[in-house]
């Protein structure tokens, strides 16, 4: 900025000196992480209430959420519990979780749900350190459901786990064949329920600010049409393959033939010469 005549330069414009100067506002930097994050972010429906939180000597120990928790008992109609789990109006009874260092439980008491009575469900989570990857992992090991008051379904969760420094996070985590059925039936009970969570996200043992880590998502590379491409590679890697093995090999025929000795006729001294030099001739016709 420099000043001239009658006005007052900035940049690449003069500003007359009547006019108040108001000075040229720079666009925020942004963060290249923040903007790398929101490129491969999914679009979806936003989360309607904030996270569930567990304290533990004041700091949050587990956080989950969800977009949808829904239940169904056999042929009965759809519970949906969303409101009653992350409805910060009514919050759910957490009392009875616990948080250690190895181990974490999370518990959410629902009381009496339609003829349901005493209504809870209870996510048990654990924490191991892995030699091989030199890291700890947590992982969601089952998710039971308690009800009238002696009624226990058990799922034992499948490849539901994250890096200890990360959240993890996926669409659907339900017992449901077309939602991959990462909830498994682990009692005779489970078979007559169905449960899902849509957007399930959840972290423990390392929560900093009481917000979560950057979520380990649960997508899987091998989906079906990549698993049939990868299948149709091989099948013509290996025709290709063979046919390269035909060709070389043929062409290891040819040149035997080209390099093939001539064959040796000994003279036979009681063989008259006549005889000798027609074999001769038959030889080089040959």
């Amino acid at each position: 900025m420099a000043e001239s005549d009658g006005g007052m330069w900035t940049g690449d414009s003069l500003v007359p000196a009547d006019q108040p100067f108001r000075p040229l506002l720079q666009a925020p930097l942004r963060s290249p992480d923040v903007s790398r994050r929101r490129l491969l972010q999914m679009p979806g429906a936003a989360v309607p209430f904030p996270p569930l939180k567990v304290l533990s000597n004041g700091e949050p120990c587990l956080l989950f959420q969800a977009r949808k928790l829904s239940l169904r008992y056999e042929k009965q109609k759809q519970l949906d519990l969303t409101e009653r789990a992350f409805s910060p109006r009514k919050p759910v009874d957490t009392s009875q979780s616990v948080c250690r260092q190895d181990q974490a439980t999370l518990v959410m008491r629902f009381g009496d749900v339609e003829d349901l009575r005493g209504l809870s469900m209870r996510l048990q989570l654990s924490n191991t350190f892995y030699e091989s990857s030199g890291q700890w992992w947590f992982s969601v090991d089952s998710v039971s459901l308690l009800y009238n008051a002696s009624e226990e379904a058990v799922f034992n969760a499948s490849e539901v786990y994250a890096p200890a420094s990360s959240s993890y996070h996926c669409l659907h985590v339900s017992n449901l064949q077309r939602h991959s059925a990462l909830l498994l039936p682990g009692t005779d009970h489970a078979r007559r329920w169905t449960v899902s969570f849509t957007d399930f996200q959840i972290q423990a043992f390392n929560i900093s600010s009481g917000k979560f880590s950057p979520a380990s998502d649960c997508a899987t590379f091998l989906t079906p049409a990549i698993l049939m491409g990868l299948i149709t590679s091989l099948i013509l890697l290996l025709v290709l393959a063979y046919a390269l093995h035909m060709v070389v090999h043929l062409r290891h025929i040819d040149h035997d033939d080209e390099h093939k000795a001539d064959v040796y006729f000994p003279k036979n001294p009681e063989q008259p010469e006549h005889c000798y030099v027609e074999n001769a001739a038959e030889k080089n016709i040959l």
